[in-house]
């Protein structure tokens, strides 16, 4: 998805201190543009003197990688300026600093051209278009064509600023909003998530983990325990082996024999199926009961990769086969719980989905991850008044069984409006405003009405339109350089 393009010309004579060589003088009172264009993974900001025949234009291009909005360190740019089938083009084969390439430009003719930004990076490769560039004949129809400097209105956030910080900025999508329940869950073991393991054999109990608590993370095949009855006078597991595999080893040799025979028609159908039989079953007791056996003893592994929720003995214990020693539970996948009043008139047909709300607090669409609605319950009476509406969650869900989430339920049918996330809204007294980016390193705060919340997005009624772009981090911090009364100064070149 391509972002909206902004352009702005920004008629800015040079900040810097005056030069004693008259050519330099000369580029100086050229007006100043800049460009700011996105795409859907990099961020352009681009200042360079008006393109004038014969004249060098210096770039000075701010390539920023919008997710976790970092500089480029790494990499080329080119610059091409195109008109039909012909152009001139020019490489910066490394940024001058942090995400600041400097490419340079001489147009050798005037009139309608494209500025074309081609990146390359380890990582990526990108190309942002500027169409309608105009190429001046001289420094007068510049300068007549532009105007005089001026101040810049909005905020001043540089990109040095934004680079340094937690920062990060998205642009508004017209996108679907449905009406909401509000109400809470409770996290609750989906079936096959929770596995309790159990003695197979007497014996006593070895922990295979040193301190082996509640909470530990094991790993699927993971030796947790070994259920050893060496030394015992009764129930000894190496006895009770040894005794069938003698069993099985006289049925195996009676089968053999008997097997020839019956195929030599000497002894009878039946005769060779009960020997079969009793072959089968000593062949069957011997595997189970050598089967994860290892010094002696009967190992208990992890079933899959988890974390122990339980643990019903102690190291050192006597247990009967059978009993339950260890839970072995995992993140993910949960059935989420939760309640609602009837007179919602929720069901199957007009549940739409589900947000929760993660342990750092972020919302998430239980479908993301495949999850879905598993049931809505029809009946209520005096001791359940409220409709419990169960939701399948296959994500690593890291909150302990039992624990309270928010949970957001979006019902019915949807409109299609402005949304934005959450995470962009300032709230002062109940009145909302949003930190809007006009260009590269030019912002405004912006009163706003929001809507409907539909889990990390938020309905937008007024004060933004589709494709321009809000700060979704960071925002205080630019404006808190609002309230500064003061304009940093540029940490490049101009």
């Amino acid at each position: 998805m391509k972002y909206i393009i902004l352009l702005s010309v920004m008629l800015l004579m040079s900040c810097g201190n005056q030069k004693e060589d008259s050519t330099a003088s000369e580029v100086e009172s050229i007006p100043a543009k800049s460009i700011t264009l996105w795409t859907d993974k990099t961020e352009l900001f681009v200042e360079f003197p008006a393109l004038v025949v014969g004249e060098n234009s210096r770039f000075a291009a701010h390539f920023t990688v919008l997710d976790k909005h970092k500089p480029v360190r790494e990499g080329e740019v080119t610059v091409s300026l195109i008109k039909g089938d012909k152009g001139i083009r020019n490489t910066a084969e490394s940024p001058s600093s942090p995400g600041i390439f400097s490419p340079s430009l001489q147009p050798k003719e005037a009139g309608n051209f494209k500025l074309i930004f081609d990146i390359k990076t380890p990582t990526f490769s990108d190309t942002l278009i500027v169409h309608d560039i105009i190429v001046y004949a001289s420094k007068e129809d510049a300068i007549n064509a532009l105007g005089a400097a001026s101040e810049d209105a909005g905020i001043s956030f540089l990109k040095e600023q934004a680079w340094k910080i937690d920062f990060q900025t998205a642009p508004v999508v017209n996108g679907k909003i449905y009406d909401v329940i509000n109400t809470s869950g409770v996290w609750t073991p989906a079936s096959g998530s929770v596995k309790i393991l159990v003695a197979k054999s007497n014996g006593v109990v070895d922990f295979a983990v040193s301190n082996l608590t509640e909470g530990t993370l094991v790993k699927r095949g993971q030796l947790l325990i070994e259920v050893s009855s060496q030394g015992l006078a009764s129930n000894n597991l190496s006895t009770e082996i040894a005794s069938a595999k003698a069993k099985y080893e006289q049925a195996k040799s009676e089968y053999e024999r008997k097997k020839e025979l019956y195929e030599s028609k000497i002894v009878p159908k039946a005769e060779f199926e009960k020997v079969e039989s009793n072959y089968n079953i000593a062949k069957s007791n011997y595997q189970s009961l050598s089967s994860g056996v290892s010094g002696g003893g009967k190992q208990i592994r992890a079933p899959f990769d988890g974390y122990i929720t339980a643990i019903n003995v102690a190291n050192g214990d006597y247990v009967d086969q059978g009993v339950a020693m260890v839970t072995v539970g995992t993140h993910q996948s949960r059935v989420l719980k939760t309640q609602i009043a009837p007179s919602y008139g929720l069901t199957m047909e007009n549940a739409q989905s589900i947000w929760y709300q993660t342990k750092d607090g972020q919302w998430r669409n239980v479908a993301t991850s495949g999850g879905s609605i598993l049931s809505i319950a029809k009946d209520v009476d005096n001791n359940r008044p409220l409709i419990s509406v169960f939701a399948q969650v296959n994500d690593d869900v890291d909150m302990p069984e039992g624990s309270l989430t928010q949970v957001q339920i979006a019902m019915g049918n949807a409109t299609q409006n402005s949304m934005i996330p959450i995470s962009a809204l300032l709230e002062d007294y109940g009145s909302y405003s949003v930190i809007v980016q006009l260009s590269g390193e030019g912002f405004e705060r912006r009163p706003i009405k929001i809507g409907k919340r539909n889990g990390e997005n938020v309905e937008i009624l007024q004060g933004l339109q589709v494709g321009e772009v809000v700060v979704t981090t960071g925002a205080y911090q630019v404006k808190m350089a609002s309230m500064s009364g003061s304009t940093p100064a540029h940490g490049h070149e101009h």
